[in-house]
């Protein structure tokens, strides 16, 4: 039986400054491979090749030179654009595929049987990845990786899409190993972690965050509080739908009259909202 990829161990990279896209794709990969100078040396390639190719299009001879001299990949407060993104990971022979295209079709309908998925808003990018079977969350604005279950999977990227998330799907020979006792596997911003350590870590930073924390971090990426409405909905929601599998469409009170079916739905939903204790 093939051993689990790593050792098991996770690759997390926590924020620093604004290389969201950095940590996107070394956690796609699971292992530090690029360095914000490798995704702005691609960026610059992709610049010079776009301008190459206007300037070979009779409207661009025809206008004089027009073109702007900024870089259409990288921003000046350090957001890279998806062409990086896929020409960084094109390098280990993966493709970048948007979610709604039809040749992701299947992706939308059965996401748990993918690989990885990356979700891009307000020039924030983050990474979905199954690692070693069990699917997490690589937010860099996350301590630690955060386990998802397959049934939160499929609710959470429909959240994301819903609010407006761009998503993409990530296919090919993703890299099997990465020589953790290399020089080259610290970064600075990446960590390798047990699964157990992984969750520790999120239950332990979940019950320690306060309010004032949670409001500096949505105040440095607004989108942030999107993401944490929709997980306080989805689990509501998944708690329901789990409950609802449990039991029948009718039920019994406790004097033996058969409820509505109406009234299992209301109480399915206080139960969901945390009025209810079992």
């Amino acid at each position: 039986m093939e051993g689990a990829s790593n050792g098991g161990m996770l690759y997390h990279e926590v924020q620093e400054s604004n290389l969201c896209a950095v940590h996107c794709v070394n956690t796609v990969l699971q292992g530090p491979f690029f360095s914000e100078f490798d995704l702005a040396a691609l960026a610059s390639d992709l610049d010079v090749k776009e301008r190459q190719m206007m300037f070979q299009g009779t409207a661009a001879a025809s206008s004089g030179g027009f073109l702007s001299e900024e870089s259409h990949n990288v921003s000046l407060g350090g957001d890279f654009s998806i062409q990086v993104l896929q020409k960084a990971l094109e390098v280990w022979d993966l493709q970048v595929i948007p979610l709604d295209c039809p040749v992701a079709e299947s992706a939308q309908i059965d996401p748990e049987l993918e690989n990885a998925f990356i979700c891009h808003l307000n020039d924030h990018w983050f990474c979905i990845r199954k690692v070693n079977g069990e699917w997490y969350n690589f937010n860099s604005l996350y301590t630690a990786p955060e386990h998802f279950s397959r049934f939160y999977l499929s609710a959470y990227l429909d959240s994301l899409k819903g609010s407006g998330w761009s998503i993409f799907l990530v296919r090919g020979n993703f890299p099997k190993e990465f020589p953790i006792s290399s020089s080259e596997a610290f970064n600075g911003y990446g960590q390798w972690l047990s699964p157990e350590d992984a969750e520790r870590i999120t239950k332990s930073c979940k019950l320690i965050e306060s309010p004032r924390q949670r409001n500096n971090t949505t105040q440095q990426h607004p989108d942030m509080q999107v993401l944490s409405d929709m997980e306080d909905e989805d689990l509501k929601a998944a708690i329901a739908a789990s409950l609802m599998d449990s039991y029948p469409a009718t039920a019994s009170d406790e004097a033996g009259n058969p409820k509505t079916e109406n009234e299992n739905k209301d109480g399915l939903e206080k139960t969901a909202n945390g009025e209810n204790s079992l």
